[in-house]
């Protein structure tokens, strides 16, 4: 009867402490998902893809926001939907761009870009504003009128 009773005073933190193993192996398999799949960049109609080749001709004329962003990187994820609703509302107005900091080195070797998501704000080829970090699209609204 004792060995019964030590029993069952174990299985319950035997099986609580299985649950969270349990949790934790498969929130680390969704995390490595993400981080290591292999998908482009989700943009919009007007979200322009830029490289090392494009990036000087499309950042010369006018207002240009360009976010630096790279796949493996969980903040780049949640400012990329920002980014092409962004778009969206300035077609027309200012351009709108995303350069993959991992495929394009050069321009992100250029401007120093260190950290990501960095978004910055270019008025005929020079930079005028530079964020780190999520930003809403309120805030990036507001600076790019400024500039129009």
């Amino acid at each position: 009867m004792i060995l019964l009773e030590a029993n069952l005073k174990l299985i319950l933190p035997v099986a609580l402490l299985g649950a969270v193993v349990i949790f934790f192996i498969y929130r680390m398999y969704k995390m490595r998902h993400l981080l290591t799949s292999k998908v482009g960049p989700e943009t919009s109609e007007h979200t322009l893809v830029l490289t090392d080749a494009n990036f000087d001709k499309t950042i010369s004329k006018g207002v240009t926001l360009v976010d630096f962003w790279a796949p493996w990187c969980a903040p780049c994820r949640i400012q990329g939907p920002i980014i092409n609703d962004l778009a969206n509302d300035m077609a027309g107005k200012a351009k709108i761009g995303k350069l993959d900091v991992d495929q394009n080195k050069r321009v992100a070797g250029k401007l120093g870009i260190r950290n990501i998501p960095t978004i910055l704000v270019f008025k005929n080829g020079e930079i005028v504003k530079q964020f780190v970090g999520v930003k809403p699209k309120n805030t990036l609204i507001q600076e790019i009128e400024k500039h129009l």
